[in-house]
């Protein structure tokens, strides 16, 4: 169940929607102090998970070793395009350093092909992989994809074994958008969840992709988003 919202006209703590918010220090020239700096930023507002580069996991682990914020990372990032076996293996190697969350890039091409078996055989290939260590998220990258290979990516995903449907990387020509995200909760069942990122960086946004239907958000801007709900709150 997702958390109340304004929208709904009930309050929404910081604390609760912290746990909506995977922080994701990914922008490929951050320094190992700027990583470890964004660890001090999720673990002090308890948000989800750090999703970070998987060159990060390590240290990302031991930074946020005694919080309750999960490491996640991303496999096949950005473009998909990647070997299934190459997936696997970053997949297996991010769950021997720490990482309990993997969102990767599904076969974009391959989707947009209508080659939907191949695109469920390589996501079910690292959902294997993952096993019970860790979930996996498949990132759409909506913004390549008409709606109608959007609900065949989520209903792949879903037939793979896939826990979360995620819309974008962050790093294509554009983001999540509430329709988007409207559409891929309306097309999985309730067993698998939706990830809204790329571009959300207000909490005014954050609270509109979680009334659309999404259950976390990718974002790093964190800090200013809680602190805002924050001040709002009168806190």
């Amino acid at each position: 169940m997702r958390p109340p919202s304004y929208a709904d006209g009930v309050t929404i703590t910081a604390a609760e929607l912290a746990k909506t918010i995977d922080h994701s220090p990914l922008k490929p020239g951050l320094t190992i102090s700027e990583v470890l700096a964004s660890c001090e930023v999720a673990a002090r507002y308890d948000v989800a998970s750090v999703c970070c580069r998987p060159v990060d996991v390590a240290r990302c682990r031991d930074a946020l070793a005694g919080t309750d914020v999960l490491v996640g990372t991303v496999i096949g990032f950005p473009h998909g395009s990647h070997l299934t076996a190459t997936k696997v293996f970053e997949a297996e190697r991010a769950i021997e350093q720490g990482a309990v969350e993997l969102d990767m890039v599904l076969q974009i091409g391959l989707l947009r092909s209508g080659r939907l078996d191949e695109v469920e055989a390589d996501i079910s290939a690292v959902v294997t992989a993952a096993g019970d260590a860790a979930i996996v998220k498949v990132i759409l990258e909506n913004t390549f994809l008409s709606d109608d290979e959007k609900v065949a990516g989520c209903r792949a995903a879903e037939l793979a074994g896939a826990r979360y449907v995620k819309t974008s990387t962050g790093y294509g020509p554009s983001g999540a958008t509430l329709g988007d995200v409207r559409l891929m909760r309306a097309t999985v069942s309730s067993d698998v969840k939706v990830k809204a990122a790329g571009g959300i960086r207000t909490l005014d946004e954050v609270i509109a992709f979680l009334d659309a239907g999404a259950d976390r958000c990718g974002t790093s801007a964190t800090a200013a988003i809680l602190d805002e709900l924050a001040a709002r709150a009168g806190g």
